[in-house]
């Protein structure tokens, strides 16, 4: 076994064989938290092959959720994992696509960057992205870099990563790991764990010049040593090397799966580092057996309309709403129980509304358009009315101040100008300097996006959750309330408890407790913010509003 020199900064790049959706992301992810465990400090890169500058275009019922760093960057979801896993913030330069790589070629080639040559691909954009990927490890200032690329090998679209993974391994073999994330089916028929799939993912790998040094496998079952013996033989890897990944309850046992096989002791070993701590795993193994020993439950409806593809989708469409709720009631001690209510339904009939008062919460999540609005309107009244504990998030904020100005202040008009331009009412608009963009078709990037600041009010419930003056949080919406009505809706009742240092942006609207337990809207996305160590405030204070109703 060849030990590896400890001459500069680490690479870990992990590649997917076989088939999509086989768990590279959580397996970057999960390794990013062994190492962090053992004292290392890991920044967790992700490549996305898509031609899309960003992922703030890309629609979630195909592509998942778009999880927004405190830079404002519109990421893929499996940033948002990482984040979780780590505990941590992550960078703008921790995430890549092949629209951004191209971008800033084609801007250096308009600069006269390379001096008159012939730009092309190789070695251009290669070295683009190698650049890229040294510039976000020195930024991070992390000892290892876990870098996911996306997609399968074979994929035309990634094979310009793969290359320049290549060349970063070539010129510095010691610093450089390879990992395949790879599939074993075990077909019905069959009954039988079939290698050959990964046996031809590793030559297809092999034919872009690069030797996976480890193989997890995963599949439904763990991985025999027969099976493993076979894998190494025929792909040219040490069988301690090949790291059994059977399914499991929750995404969270992962990182503990991974360490039977002693996957943190052989990264470190590879990168020559086995002089490192034990790993400290304690407070992640008390997380992950909340996850499973918890009896009591707290029913929770979210109301949304990304529901037309089936709820796998609509689980990617929602992740991090859907962790920060867990999170939160793993914390109190229970289990959360979520219900997907479609507000396309509530609005075909409105009687159906009623369903709610079964619920010990009600919960809206952001969104854009017109699908389902009165729907979710209708939902909020009803949580509003029968004291049902109610969090908005985002549109969830705006939909509740417009039902609030029209049920109670009068304003029975109110409306957002997203869906009605010329409405009476313009309690909801659209930020001043939006305006221009939207003329332009410029949507890429043109919202308030990132980490912006809110000072919290006194005796309110968000001063009571957060327990401190000023807080950040992240945003992604075009509208605001109009500071217009804010007097009008403050008379009716409504406490605007987080606004912005300057005091034109309202971050967060709320009801007295006197009045309900807990009616609250944050114009922000808190589950962004939301880590399994450390839950979100103001979810956790929407589980206790629930487990009180209980």
């Amino acid at each position: 076994m060849i030990r590896r020199a400890t001459s500069g900064h680490k690479y870990i790049f992990v590649v997917g064989g076989v088939m999509s959706g086989v768990g590279k992301g959580i397996a970057s992810a999960s390794i990013g938290k062994l190492l962090t465990a053992r004292g290392l400090s890991v920044n967790l890169v992700k490549i996305d092959p898509y031609l899309n500058v960003d992922a703030g275009t890309m629609n979630p019922i195909e592509h998942g959720e778009v999880f927004v760093l405190d830079s404002g960057l519109e990421t893929d979801q499996d940033m948002g994992n990482y984040e979780r896993f780590l505990g941590r913030d992550l960078g703008a330069d921790d995430y890549m696509t092949s629209g951004m790589v191209y971008r800033s070629v084609i801007e250096h080639e308009r600069n006269l960057k390379y001096g008159g040559k012939c730009v092309e691909a190789i070695p251009h954009v290669r070295d683009e992205i190698v650049e890229r990927l040294t510039r976000a490890a020195k930024v991070s200032g992390s000892d290892v870099s876990v870098v996911e690329i996306g997609g399968t090998i074979g994929d035309f679209s990634n094979a310009l990563f793969i290359d320049a993974a290549r060349v970063m391994h070539l010129k510095n073999p010691a610093d450089v790991l390879f990992v395949m994330v790879s599939y074993l089916p075990v077909p019905g028929t069959l009954g039988e764990m079939k290698t050959k799939p990964t046996q031809n993912a590793v030559r297809e790998l092999n034919g872009y010049g690069v030797q996976p040094d480890i193989i997890i496998a995963r599949s439904t079952h763990p991985l025999d040593n027969r099976r493993k013996e076979k894998l190494a033989i025929s792909c040219n890897v040490q069988p301690d090397r090949i790291i059994s990944a059977p399914d499991v309850d929750s995404i969270y046992d992962v990182p503990l799966n991974f360490e039977r096989d002693k996957l943190s002791d052989i990264l470190l070993e590879e990168l020559g580092q086995e002089g490192k701590n034990a790993p400290d795993l304690s407070e992640w193994k008390k997380f992950v057996e909340s996850t499973h020993n918890g009896k009591k439950t707290v029913k929770i409806g979210i109301v949304g309309k990304y529901f037309d593809t089936g709820d796998f989708v609509l689980s990617d469409a929602y992740i991090s709403v859907i962790e920060a709720l867990k999170y939160s009631a793993y914390s109190e001690g229970v289990k959360p129980e979520l219900h997907w209510l479609s507000a396309k339904e509530y609005e075909k009939n409105p009687a159906s509304v009623g369903e709610l008062k079964d619920y010990d919460g009600i919960l809206v999540p952001g969104g854009f358009g017109e699908t389902g609005i009165e729907g979710k309107i209708a939902a909020i009244k009803f949580a509003r009315e029968n004291k049902i504990p109610y969090f908005g998030l985002c549109y969830g904020m705006q939909l509740m101040v417009i039902e609030y100005a029209r049920n109670v202040a009068g304003l029975k008009a109110a409306h957002t100008t997203e869906i009605h331009p010329k409405t009476e009412h313009p309690v909801i608009m659209i930020l001043p300097e939006q305006v221009e963009k939207l003329a332009k078709s410029d949507y890429g990037g043109s919202m308030r996006l990132g980490a912006y600041p809110a000072d919290l009010v006194e005796k309110t419930i968000a001063r009571e959750a957060y327990g401190k003056e000023t807080v950040s949080e992240r945003h992604r919406h075009r509208y605001e309330v109009n500071p217009e009505y804010i007097e009008q809706l403050t008379k009716a009742g409504l406490v605007f408890s987080g606004v912005s240092p300057d005091r034109r942006l309202m971050e967060i609207a709320e009801l007295p407790k006197k009045q309900h337990p807990f009616m609250l809207g944050t114009q922000f996305h808190p589950e962004f913010r939301a880590r399994p160590l450390s839950p979100h405030p103001l979810f956790s204070a929407f589980i206790k509003a629930a487990i009180a109703k209980k």
